[in-house]
């Protein structure tokens, strides 16, 4: 795969058919019956549903965590379902930047070093690590926060240095999984505004899963599971902040 992001318009992710299967024989339950849709280069989705209605399942599969029982998982066109699991880690490195509800960051490390965690693991040398982090941080309205905590940052600073995470690889998605789940309304809607800027400015194709309707209202189309199925997928103007 090469690394240029997708062409406007361009499917970035395609599901043809998928089904998810966990167990087997009398115990099996199918949490994706069957689901279709495709997100193109800088969309901004929402994926919605009640619990055990399959949204967790399919932002699992999105995000290369787990593979189709049946159907075809399409990432930039290549079949991600048929890669090892090494290159599925490869696909989740060099393409995919998450953020997750509770911010996984680690406590006895400043924002800065936070952020330049996934430059490591890619090898990056130390000088770009630490301007690429610095660049990140300031995409996300933290500059002169790079020596702080954690604990030295509110929740909401703490989800901002988690999308600097994300965003420092420049990856070709952003998967958010809850990423106001933690969050009071007032820095939930920062969030939400934030990653806005960053799908309108940077041309980012965010995917995010989510059970908050006034979240939801961010994104420029929504998807809502019910059963393992797709019951709607709307297309609206997205809320401004």
């Amino acid at each position: 795969m090469n690394t240029e992001h997708a062409n406007p318009g361009e499917a970035v992710m395609e599901f043809r058919g998928v089904t998810k299967v966990y167990g087997e024989a009398e115990s099996a339950v199918a949490a994706l019956a069957g689901v279709d849709f495709r997100v193109d280069q800088g969309e901004f989705v929402a994926i919605m549903g009640p619990s055990g209605s399959g949204k967790s399942t399919c932002m699992n599969i999105l995000g290369c965590l787990d593979t189709p029982t049946g159907g075809t998982y399409l990432f930039k066109g290549v079949d991600a379902g048929r890669l090892s699991r090494k290159q599925r880690a490869r696909l989740r490195r060099y393409y995919l930047g998450f953020v997750f509800q509770g911010f996984n960051l680690l406590a006895r490390t400043s924002a800065i070093e936070n952020v330049e965690l996934p430059l490591i693991y890619r090898g990056t040398k130390a000088r770009e690590r630490r301007e690429r982090a610095q660049r990140a941080l300031e995409l996300v309205g933290l500059k002169g926060r790079e020596d702080h905590t954690p604990a030295e940052l509110s929740g909401g600073q703490q989800q901002r240095v988690a999308i600097a995470r994300a965003m420092v690889t420049d990856p070709a998605v952003l998967l958010a999984d809850e990423p106001t789940g933690n969050l009071d309304s007032a820095r939930s809607e920062e969030i939400m505004e934030l990653l806005t800027k960053l799908n309108r400015e940077q041309g980012i194709t965010i995917a995010m899963v989510t059970h908050e309707p006034d979240m939801a209202e961010y994104a420029g189309r929504r998807i809502l599971f019910h059963d393992g199925l797709v019951a709607s997928d709307t297309r609206t103007t997205p809320k401004r902040g």
